[in-house]
């Protein structure tokens, strides 16, 4: 199954694909503003022109695993991205995800793409534990 992965910031979205066996996490890129009207136009051309199954979103969980301010703030994010994608959403804990992306060594992509594809890559193997 394909899966696109979001690391959603009010400024700058992280974005990552999988590859149809959904097997290998890959980061595309940056959306900017994702939560507004264009944001989210460009969210759905990613979904259709990757030919997405499925969506995940990072939920920002607390370090104690609860929800916060940004967790409420992504939820929202969510239910409007619901409004322009037809494929099924996800939240996912997206915890340490930045945090590896920054230590990753001479990253030649946006460090939120490379969170996405952190974040992506944990859910796919969560994934495939439950198979």
């Amino acid at each position: 199954m394909k899966v696109l992965a979001l690391d959603y910031g009010s400024a700058r979205t992280g974005v990552a694909v999988s590859d149809p066996t959904g097997t290998v996490a890959r980061p595309l890129g940056v959306v900017e503003k994702a939560g507004a009207e264009n944001g989210l136009a460009e969210l759905a051309r990613i979904a259709r022109d990757e030919a997405v199954e499925r969506v995940v979103v990072g939920l920002p969980l607390t370090m104690r695993g609860n929800r916060g301010e940004q967790a409420a703030e992504t939820e929202q994010f969510v239910e409007a991205l619901r409004g322009v994608i037809t494929v099924p959403i996800e939240l996912f804990d997206e915890r340490f995800t930045t945090v590896l992306a920054q230590r990753t060594p001479h990253a030649l992509a946006a460090v939120d793409a490379l969170a996405a594809a952190h974040l992506l890559s944990d859910y796919l193997e969560w994934c495939a534990e439950r198979s």
